[in-house]
Order: structure tokens, then C-alpha cells, then sequence
């Protein structure tokens, strides 16, 4: 345990100060390099609901503002493919894209127009959005398809304020089982660790989700960013406890790929926290198969080489710059060589493993001698299955020190999100006040329909 928390506060810290971004002069990304792959990624920062752990950036939907957002969206991708990006995929995630249909089916198409290298488009979803009728514009034009549950718990769900606006377990269980089948990947995305969570709980949610004829399932850990753990310790009360995520994540593990005979789903683990019945479906976390992608959208983070750069997170700002003609392109990150190389290492071995070949190819020299505190650390720790010229793989052991590794990542990029809501001006901070507002009367009701009581 002793290894783990050094690691997470160690690559907190570090994440913390390497993800803040500097202002910068640039109005638009750099023109792709020649031989690299890039992936195309678009955010809809809409929702209905939002929600207390989530620090994406996003919005409370108002039509008329979100189709201004839209025709916007799609000037912008339009000047991404003027300066000669050829994504291969496309990743629509959010918010909710789904939010106003006939706008994401119409952006849909205009990325298939714009970049026809693309060969296969994912889009988040939420569960209300669930419906054969609805869905059907979507239906061949994008392969993979991940809804929010993040639990099956009614008890949960209503310290979320999800329960009232997306249903209930119930409800949501029935909506995915007459939806899936339209797509080749159907995903439900799920969370663990919340407070007070526990095994039984996360065990009785897999066995809840394998009635569901899903295919593919991610189970995030919790990744709470100090500006959300406060209103997480109201709603949830209980603050995120990091001794339980280990326990947690072994079990989710272990039930996810152990076979149906077993009581298990018989998935794949496609990487970290991914489970599926194709090992070769399209994944949420992108950043497995992409290093490199390129992001249209308010507050949108392009990874390109050694340097991230973050769009508008402003929503009047990011629709201002576009409509005048430029990219939403506001600040930047220099992660510098060494970082880059630190981060190509976590998100490889993310994936479950490394490859070594590809490594010496592209830095002259294979990751232990070229990163050696790094492997050294791991590798003290116990986290290789496989370690040498080829690959490394990863133990039980080194599947959660990853784990802790990317969450770490995660939240820092989390916390320079937050830090820049603090910046919006004054109308849209208003918007996050009224929602924890809100968030923290459902928590509220919900301790009243269970019997809670504070003093």
C-alpha cells in the first residue's frame, strides 16, 4: 500500500504543476507531420444534469445557445482539415453529444465529408437518450456507442441528481437492452470508488450489467480533482477513500474476465479498466491506440508530440473565436522530452503493454535503460509479467500501479479544468453554482428517502 500512495502523491504533485497551462499567442494547432497518426477528437459540452464528480468541461443545455455551439463546432473542424489532418477515427465525447440529435447527426456527417480517412466514429451518450427512434440517425454512421450509467445503485444514482432526470437501474437496464444491437460496440461506462462503495455493491452492478446485452464496459476509478471532492464529500457523505480502490478494482478484474462458468462475464481486459467481448473493439480511452490527436471543441486538448493544446473553455469564447474566423486554441502545455516520454510510457502500458521494439525504434534505446528510475520503481514494486528486448506486460500488481499512475494523470489534467472554470466569466460560473446547488438539494432528498439525518 505503502508503494501505491507514494506513487499517487508523487505523480499528483508532478501532474498538477505539468498540466497548467500558459496563455499563448497561437490561434491554431500546428499542421500534422508527415507518417504520424492522428486521432480526431470532438466535444459537445451540453448536459441536463451535472454531475458533482464529473470536471469535463460542460454546460448546462440551452438550445438556441448549443446550435450556435454546433454550427461553430463544425467551422472549426472545417479548419482542421484545411490544415491537412487525415484522422483515422473520431472520438465524440462530451457533455452530452447526443443532447440535440439532429445537430450530432448533421456533424456526424460533415466528419465523414471532411475527413474520409476516418474508419470508425464512438459517441458518449446518456441513458434517457437511449431510444430505438432517436438513435436511428446514428445507426451505421457511428460504430460505437457508450452510455453513462456509472451505477446501477437507485441510492447512488439519486445523490447523483441522475436518478430523476435519467432514470432509474431499472429503466436503464430495459433502454440499453433494446438499443445495443444497433451498434457494433455498445459500451456502458461505469465508476468506482464513490464513497461508501462497496465489493457487494460493484459485484451485484456486473451482474446487472451482463443482463444487459452490452459488449463492452469501462470502469473508471473515481478521479475526484480538489475543486469537486468538497461538494462529493456533501452528496456522498464520505470523502474518496484510496485504501478501498485497490479491493475494488481487483474485484471488478477478476469478475469482468473470470467465465461465465465462474459467475464471471467473460470479457477481454482491453486495457487498464476496459472489458469486452471483442479485444479489438474500439475503446474509450483513446489515448491507448492514439498518442497523437487533435481536438475541436470548447475545451478541447490536442496531444501533439511534446506540447498540449487546450481550446477555449469558455463557451461565449470559444464560439466568439470561431465565428471571427480562427481556431479556439487559448493556451498551451510544454510537457517537454522527458515528460512525453513518462506519459508515452503510462498510456502504453495502459493499454497492458509496451512495446519495447517500437520504443528503441523511436528513442534509440529500449525504456529500461532509457527511462530507469521509472522502470526501476516499477519493477521494484513487481509490476512486470514480461520485461525485456520485445515488451513489457503487466502483473496483478502492476495493473493497479498503473491504474494509479493514469488516475494521478487524469486528475491533474481535472484540476487545470477547474482552475480554468474559475476564469469563465461571471454568467457561466453562475451556471456551476445554481447546478451544485442543485446537486447538493437532490443529495438532500435523497437523505430524507433513506432515513439520513444531519446535525
Amino acid at each position: 500500500m505503502l508503494s501505491e500512495r507514494l506513487l499517487s502523491k508523487t505523480i499528483g504533485l508532478g501532474a498538477t504543476r505539468l498540466m497548467r497551462s500558459k496563455l499563448t499567442a497561437d490561434t491554431s494547432v500546428p499542421a500534422p507531420k508527415p507518417g504520424h497518426e492522428y486521432l480526431l477528437y470532438v466535444h459537445v459540452p451540453f448536459c441536463d444534469v451535472l454531475c458533482p464528480y464529473c470536471s469535463f468541461t460542460r454546460f448546462p443545455f440551452q438550445e438556441e445557445t448549443a446550435r450556435r455551439y454546433f454550427k461553430a463546432l463544425r467551422r472549426e473542424l472545417e479548419m482542421i482539415r484545411d490544415l491537412g489532418y487525415k484522422p483515422t477515427s473520431a472520438y465524440i465525447g462530451g457533455g452530452t453529444p447526443t443532447i440535440l440529435m439532429d445537430e450530432l447527426v448533421r456533424t456526424v456527417d460533415y466528419v465523414r465529408e471532411l475527413f474520409p480517412t476516418v474508419e470508425e466514429i464512438s459517441s458518449e451518450t446518456n441513458p434517457p437518450h437511449l431510444d430505438r427512434e432517436l438513435l436511428a440517425g446514428l445507426a451505421g454512421k457511428v460504430q460505437r456507442l457508450s452510455v453513462g450509467v456509472q451505477s446501477f445503485d437507485n441510492a447512488l444514482l439519486k445523490r447523483m441528481d441522475r436518478f430523476n432526470k435519467y432514470g432509474s437501474a431499472e429503466e436503464i437496464v430495459e433502454r440499453i437492452q433494446n438499443v445495443h444491437d444497433m451498434f457494433e460496440t455498445f459500451n456502458v461506462d461505469m465508476i468506482f470508488n464513490f464513497p461508501g462503495q462497496t465489493v457487494g455493491m460493484i459485484e451485484r452492478d456486473i451482474d446487472i450489467f451482463k443482463t444487459t446485452g452490452a459488449n463492452q464496459l469501462t470502469y473508471y476509478p473515481l478521479m475526484a480533482s480538489p475543486g469537486s471532492e468538497k461538494l462529493m464529500q456533501t452528496c456522498f457523505h464520505g470523502q474518496v477513500d484510496y485504501r478501498l480502490e485497490k479491493e475494488l478494482y481487483h474485484a471488478i478484474f477478476d469478475k469482468m474476465t473470470a467465465s461465465a462458468a465462474q459467475g464471471g462475464a467473460g470479457f477481454y481486459a482491453t486495457d487498464i479498466y476496459t472489458f469486452a467481448a471483442d479485444p479489438g473493439a474500439m475503446i474509450d480511452e483513446y489515448v491507448v491506440d492514439y498518442g497523437e490527436y487533435v481536438a475541436a471543441g470548447c475545451g478541447g486538448y490536442s496531444f501533439l508530440g511534446d506540447e498540449i493544446y487546450t481550446n477555449d473553455s469558455s463557451l461565449a469564447g470559444y464560439i466568439r473565436r470561431v465565428e471571427e474566423g480562427t481556431m479556439s486554441v487559448a493556451s498551451k502545455i510544454d510537457m517537454g522530452r522527458a515528460n512525453g516520454k513518462r506519459y508515452r510510457m503510462g498510456r502504453e502500458l495502459f493499454g497492458l503493454r509496451l512495446d519495447n521494439r517500437a520504443w528503441a525504434r523511436d528513442f534509440g534505446r529500449p525504456v529500461q535503460r532509457d527511462l530507469p528510475v521509472e522502470y526501476g520503481y516499477l519493477k521494484a514494486n513487481g509490476a512486470f509479467a514480461t520485461d525485456n528486448a520485445d515488451e513489457l506486460t503487466l502483473t496483478r500488481a502492476g495493473r493497479y500501479l498503473v491504474l494509479v499512475m493514469m488516475r494521478q494523470i487524469f486528475i491533474g489534467m481535472n484540476t487545470e479544468r477547474d482552475r480554468q472554470r474559475t476564469l469563465l466569466p461571471p454568467e457561466e460560473r453562475k451556471m456551476f453554482t445554481d447546478s451544485a446547488e442543485r446537486q447538493v438539494a437532490a443529495a438532500r432528498a435523497a437523505d430524507a428517502s433513506e432515513g439520513y439525518y444531519t446535525y
